[in-house]
């Protein structure tokens, strides 16, 4: 089982291990995590508690949109739980059957415009416990439905630490109407056409910017377990959350790279880096990289890396 560790250092400059515990009691966990929902997961607080009718017969701990468009059911466990892939599949199954009225709650909670931009290709998962079982772990690469296992942990100091042990892209429901498909996701494209793919679609590449979009996905997947995925307007490569997002710009022979990065904390280059805060934008992130060449490519790398140390 992959272990969650911090270490302080002391008054002697030596590190020390903090000792990591579970909560008392899971609503304790499950409050703490929706407090901060979209700035450790990326995702918008919809609803708590939320029931799932007489045939599923549930109670969905909490639900949310993430900052894709997809909706997001989160289970919280303070222990470690057998029945949580079954919990996992009940739920996304009600999901699945329960459009009508998410797309009203979305319309509710956070409006017009988010409800009509709802991804149902990629409805996801996100068991949080204090751990899972090797079952678990392959229970997730064999399910078609996207989910994420994460662990946590308490420390002392009043840390919470979140650990992504397991992840499956999933496959885009065979069952989405037409309003959510878009050609410019899955894409029938000449054999020698460059592609980015995953189980939930493909991109296809412009040829002129084929080498260096190569080098680029490169850079970006060079962190560990990092997930592409390619969406309706842009490309993500994500872990709990988007680390960073690739738009192309064929017509300028450009790649647009949104990160997760402060850009106070950057040193803006006219050019090559923008602040987005406050302007609209495809793609997450506020820090705008435009990538032209392998030498830009060479000065965005301190800032990828940033980027994805900090995710």
């Amino acid at each position: 089982m992959t272990e969650l560790m911090l270490f302080r250092q002391d008054a002697d400059g030596r590190d020390v291990k903090l000792s990591g515990s579970t909560v008392a009691l899971e609503v304790e966990l499950q409050r703490r995590v929706e407090a901060g929902l979209e700035q450790m997961l990326g995702i918008r607080f919809l609803a708590s508690e939320y029931p799932t009718g007489p045939w599923h017969r549930g109670r969905i701990d909490t639900l949310g949109l993430d900052e894709n468009g997809g909706p997001v059911v989160i289970e919280f466990k303070k222990g470690s739980d057998s029945g949580v892939m079954s919990q996992a599949v009940s739920y996304l199954s009600w999901l699945e059957s329960a459009r009508h009225e998410f797309e009203a709650l979305v319309r509710k909670v956070l409006g017009a415009e988010a409800a009509e931009s709802i991804d149902w290709r990629r409805p996801r998962m996100i068991c949080i416990a204090a751990g899972f079982s090797h079952h678990d772990r392959v229970a997730v690469q064999r399910l078609p439905e996207r989910i994420d296992l994460v662990r946590y942990r308490v420390f002392d100091g009043g840390l919470l630490g979140l650990l992504l042990v397991d992840s499956a892209v999933g496959l885009s429901s065979a069952a989405s109407s037409r309003r959510y498909r878009e050609p410019a996701t899955t894409v029938d494209t000449d054999p020698a056409t460059p592609v980015i793919s995953s189980p939930a679609g493909s991109v296809a590449v412009p040829e002129c910017l084929r080498d260096l979009c190569a080098e680029l996905d490169e850079a970006l997947t060079a962190w560990g377990e990092v997930e592409v995925a390619p969406l309706r307007h842009y490309i993500a490569y994500r872990r709990l959350v988007n680390v960073a997002s690739v738009i192309f710009r064929p017509k300028h022979e450009a790649i647009l790279v949104y990160l997760r990065l402060d850009p106070d904390t950057v040193e803006l280059e006219e050019g090559f880096t923008r602040d987005m805060r406050g302007i609209g934008h495809l793609g997450t992130g506020d820090l705008e990289v435009r990538v032209v060449s392998a030498a830009d490519l060479e000065k965005a790398a301190p800032l990828i890396r940033r980027a994805f140390e900090a995710a």
